[in-house]
């Protein structure tokens, strides 16, 4: 089995256009998105090993927020994790793995985490 890396963003908080009920649709609603990405990696990290034998920590937060198509509707929040997924897929062939957990803010009501989990795989 090869070697490989997970890096990971959690708790990111942003703005999108999702749900299915009236009072949804019309406004973004809060999400909080947490990344675990799967890429190949070098055999060994030595201490000077450069930044482009990893993946930058940036580009997935750009993925889950200032990637996301603004002014789009994602009828369901499983849409917005499909479109996290391709991006990072988009960006780098060394991904191998995304799994995106996103937790709908608005709906919970005494601290609950309400959401998804969806796991895709470079095909």
């Amino acid at each position: 089995m090869p070697d490989s890396l997970t890096l990971q963003v959690h708790d990111l908080e942003t703005m999108v256009l999702t749900g299915v009920y009236s009072e949804e649709t019309h406004l973004p609603q809060p999400l909080r998105i947490s990344l675990d990405v799967d890429i190949d990696c070098a055999a060994q990290f030595a201490p000077d090993t450069p930044l482009d034998a990893s993946k930058s920590y940036l580009d997935l937060r750009h993925a889950a927020t200032d990637g996301l198509p603004e002014g789009v509707h994602f009828t369901l929040i499983e849409g917005v994790a499909d479109h996290i997924a391709e991006t990072l897929f988009l960006q780098d062939p060394r991904v191998s793995r995304v799994q995106v957990k996103i937790v709908k803010l608005a709906i919970s009501e005494a601290g609950e985490a309400i959401g998804i989990t969806l796991v895709r795989h470079r095909r």
